[in-house]
């Protein structure tokens, strides 16, 4: 009685195998291809972008360079350095100041005593009994009678005796010239007798020095 039933089961797997349809593969030929090793493909490659060469080494600045010439040295007696250093113009309001005073108190005077006039406003610049500047010294109230109204008079600037006071207040400003009335701070015109209690330090042409 089983021999039917086995026989029917054996058609029914032989019918449900058919039904089942093979793995589809794609065919090798519609592969993307691989490169080998050994293949050398060709590539784009970007131009590389270059740059000017440079020198290996800048040229140095110097730096003390200067379009400017040098101020020649001044040198010689008092004579020749007034005559180097003369000019109508001071260069400052300080410089100014004391050709000013120059001017004024000595115009008159030997080169000499024009460098000793001087001397004796740089000295009361230097002090601290005065003022610290020319200036200061020379507008000071009531020291000098040229003065007026904390303003000097009229210079004629082309004039030799301005031109000779003037290089006489580098010459004093520089330090190019010993000063000849040592460390005089005050002088007085021979022809006056203020009776200062004061030690004399020389008399030079119409002026006498003290300090």
């Amino acid at each position: 009685m089983l021999h039917p039933f086995r026989s029917a089961l054996l058609v029914f797997a032989a019918l449900s195998a058919a039904t089942v349809a093979p793995a589809k593969v794609r065919p090798a030929a519609a592969s993307e291809p691989l490169i080998g090793a050994n293949e050398n493909p060709s590539m784009v490659v970007p131009a590389v972008l270059t740059t000017p060469e440079l020198p290996d080494q800048l040229a140095p600045v110097d730096d003390s360079a200067s379009d400017e010439p040098d101020a020649p040295a001044v040198s010689g007696d008092l004579a020749s350095m007034v005559a180097q250093l003369r000019s109508s113009d001071a260069g400052s309001a300080e410089l100014e100041c004391l050709a000013g005073a120059i001017y004024f108190e000595s115009k008159s005077e030997s080169l000499k005593g024009q460098l000793a006039v001087g001397h004796v406003i740089a000295n009361r610049a230097a002090s601290g009994r005065f003022p610290s500047s020319y200036c200061g010294v020379v507008y000071q109230r009531s020291q000098f009678s040229f003065v007026r109204g904390h303003k000097m008079p009229p210079i004629p600037r082309s004039s030799l005796q301005w031109k000779n006071a003037v290089a006489i207040a580098n010459i004093v400003d520089q330090k190019l010239a010993p000063t000849p009335v040592s460390k005089a701070l005050f002088f007085h015109a021979r022809r006056v007798s203020p009776g200062w209690h004061l030690t004399r330090v020389a008399t030079l042409g119409n002026h006498v020095f003290y300090r």
